[in-house]
């Protein structure tokens, strides 16, 4: 991917940024509905803290080019997953810059931070309708697991499970304290 001027980077969401990632994600939505299970409406009437309250459950990317947010993505563990699993959840790329390496990218980034984190698999589902999304993913080594639902959402989405494994990254366990006598 090229760099300089132009090229796609990819900045974490803090507390700093957050506006623009709540601005990104309300725009995702209006663009690509059938690509979520939530909806404008119900994500527009989301209070500030609730925003802010999702940087401590999840890690959550914008995709720049200059200073112009185009894309987001997220991973998020959810209580009901092994501790070596997580998700992979909000992936979303601007028509703007769509075939220009912004997915690949922050598919890279995610899957990246989750073997940081320890994870040895990343999961996700998509639309059985969306195909370059499934070829983004299948390209980064995702495969189908099997597992389907029907999003009710828009009529009724037939959404896919996918799953790859990344290379955790093996922590040293952090020593317990200790008093001396």
């Amino acid at each position: 991917m090229a760099e300089g001027p132009g090229a796609p980077t990819v900045v974490p969401v803090t507390e700093d940024n957050w506006r623009t990632y709540r601005d990104v994600r309300l725009a995702s939505l209006l663009d690509t509905p059938r690509a979520f299970a939530n909806t404008y409406a119900v994500s527009a009437a989301y209070p500030d803290d609730s925003w802010i309250a999702r940087l401590s459950s999840m890690r959550v990317w914008l995709a720049m080019v200059d200073d112009r947010p185009v894309g987001t993505i997220a991973i998020w563990h959810s209580s009901e997953q092994p501790d070596d699993e997580i998700y992979l959840i909000g992936m979303w790329v601007s028509a703007s810059v769509r075939g220009r390496g912004v997915g690949d990218l922050l598919v890279t980034t995610a899957l990246d931070a989750a073997g940081q984190d320890g994870y040895a698999r990343v999961f996700l589902e998509v639309a059985e309708e969306n195909r370059p999304a499934r070829r983004l993913y299948e390209r980064h080594g995702f495969a189908e697991t099997g597992t389907t639902w029907d999003n009710p959402l828009y009529g009724g989405i037939r959404e896919i499970g996918y799953a790859v494994r990344v290379d955790p990254v093996c922590r040293p366990p952090v020593p317990s304290a200790t008093v001396d006598a």
